[in-house]
């Protein structure tokens, strides 16, 4: 937890806009970078990024000045994802967005590495997801991703655990891994 934290949510409480501003700045891009990896649209990610902090300053006076602030904030952001989500099933999609996703050939098969392993995670169950994301991606510690998810520590590793194994089966059954046969003694 940053020592300054529960300085700057005093002075965001009181309408210091310098004091928001500071912690939107301090937190804006572990956010977006959350959103956009668990939504895998950039549109969508930054409207969940938008109700995140208006989420985050409205619940702000609810803030346990006795925890880390980012997990607090990152889940949030969570909760929110879960919800777009949701809702997205719920509505068509929209198609004016995949000029967006055009990439163009790459150089080497790293770049199909790249795109299965995205779409191996893309395919886990939310929870899965969340912690893949939060742990590879967004280098957040065991404890925190905890808080940020409401779940133990205990539950985050299994969790992630998992999705690691589902990952790995999906490279496997696409041919980007091979089966390792163990042998027993």
């Amino acid at each position: 937890m940053s020592a300054d934290d529960p300085a700057l949510v005093r002075r965001c409480l009181k309408g210091d806009v310098e004091a928001v501003r500071a912690l939107v700045e301090r937190f804006q891009a572990d956010v977006f970078g959350l959103c956009i990896r668990l939504l895998h649209h950039r549109q969508d990610a930054e409207d969940v990024v938008q109700e995140t902090f208006l989420r985050v300053f409205r619940s702000l006076k609810k803030w346990d000045a006795a925890r880390p602030l980012k997990p607090w904030i990152m889940g949030i952001a969570v909760n929110r994802c879960r919800t777009w989500m949701t809702q997205r099933t719920k509505r068509p999609e929209s198609v004016d967005y995949l000029h967006e996703t055009a990439e163009g050939r790459p150089a080497d098969d790293s770049g199909e590495m790249v795109r299965e392993i995205q779409d191996a995670v893309g395919r886990l169950r939310a929870e899965y997801r969340v912690v893949f994301v939060m742990f590879h991606e967004q280098n957040m510690p065991y404890d925190e991703i905890a808080q940020a998810v409401s779940k133990p520590i205990g539950t985050v590793k299994t969790w992630l655990h998992r999705a690691r194994l589902e990952i790995l089966e999906r490279l496997q059954s696409r041919g980007m891994v091979p089966e390792v046969e163990h042998e027993l003694p």
